[in-house]
């Protein structure tokens, strides 16, 4: 990454330092020694490329459920550590990542948090989340959001172990100091609606007519792989390829046309076999985790081969071409509307 400044600090003379020291008594700190720093000619980001791949996690996700319980754990999460941030644990500057893990008959308690949450089902066989009173099951591919500030539960009521992929927003809400939480009195919250419900009223092209939005994000919260990925294939069929993202699509908020929560957007794209994308970057911040398929990623100066169940991460500006060696679904949530909001959001292809 060029980190070339386009300011250059005249030279420090010890009447410069002496100055700096009678600043700092009065808490104050010259622009023109922090300038390049603070005004850098390209996005700077701590995070690095990286990937994890599942089948070497997944064996300390199976540990942890040995060592540690939901109750006590009340969320059982590996955090998925970027080597670049060596300070905190998180995928990326403004994004975290993690891996969940719930074992049959495992209850994670109901809480809820300012942070909004998504899940990313990477295996399991009908478990379920609780968001703010309606039930819903989840199964490998499906995309599923908490949006802020609702509670939320998690059970696995099958006979095997469910573990999905936790993205939220953690480091922007903390870095703006509007971080809260809070625990529901019971450790199930009470089923209030069918299963389905949301769906039914705001997912199938329909509305209610005197529908609202009571929040910035999207009134359903499961988005079912099945019908995802024939949506793909329909699309696939149809053509043409991107040259840059074959077939991309994102995920919406029916009610709005916009992003399903306010801080986090969320795609999914299909490479065909034998497909390599041309380079592209942008100043969002993308996770990707490989939904089904195999292939590799260049990303900067590093080449990542990954597969099915792997997740990788792609910083801010960093260039980016993906490679697919079988027919490949990948998942991505990014900071995108935060920037775009900001009218800071930039892209650019080659």
């Amino acid at each position: 990454m060029d980190s070339t400044s386009f300011y250059q600090k005249p030279e420090t003379t010890d009447e410069f330092r002496e100055f700096y020291k009678r600043l700092e008594k009065k808490n104050a700190a010259p622009l023109w020694e922090n300038l390049a720093e603070i005004v850098p000619v390209q996005p700077r980001p701590r995070a690095v490329p990286a990937l994890w791949r599942y089948e070497e996690i997944r064996p300390f996700l199976m540990e942890s459920g040995k060592l540690i319980t939901t109750q006590e754990a009340d969320r059982r999460v590996l955090i998925l550590a970027n080597p670049g941030i060596k300070d905190r644990p998180q995928i990326a500057d403004t994004l975290h990542a993690g891996l969940q893990l719930i074992l049959p008959g495992e209850v994670a308690p109901t809480h809820r948090h300012t942070a909004a949450a998504l899940r990313l089902i990477i295996e399991g066989d009908g478990a379920y989340t609780t968001v703010e009173g309606e039930r819903t099951t989840m199964y490998p591919g499906d995309f599923l959001l908490t949006p802020s500030w609702t509670y939320h539960d998690h059970g696995n009521l099958s006979d095997a172990p469910t573990v999905w992929m936790d993205g939220l927003d953690f480091p922007l809400v903390n870095y703006l100091n509007t971080s809260f939480a809070e625990r529901h009195p019971e450790d199930v919250q009470p089923v209030t609606q069918k299963e389905g419900d949301a769906h039914a009223r705001y997912g199938s092209n329909l509305m209610p007519i005197d529908y609202k939005p009571p929040s910035l994000s999207a009134p359903i919260f499961n988005y079912p792989y099945a019908r995802t990925r024939e949506v793909l294939d329909q699309l696939y069929r149809n053509g043409p390829l991107d040259s840059w993202h074959g077939i991309k699509m994102q995920y919406v908020n029916p009610a709005t046309g916009g992003y399903p929560m306010p801080s986090i957007s969320a795609f999914v794209q299909l490479l065909p076999s034998g497909f390599r994308s041309r380079s592209y970057r942008s100043t969002e911040t993308t996770v990707y985790s490989v939904v089904e398929g195999r292939g590799c990623s260049e990303i900067g100066n590093s080449t990542f081969e990954w597969a099915a169940r792997d997740i990788f991460v792609v910083p801010s500006w960093y260039p980016a071409s993906h490679e697919a060696d079988k027919e490949t679904v990948l998942f991505s949530f990014s900071d995108r509307p935060v920037q775009k909001v900001l009218g800071l959001w930039r892209e650019q292809t080659v």
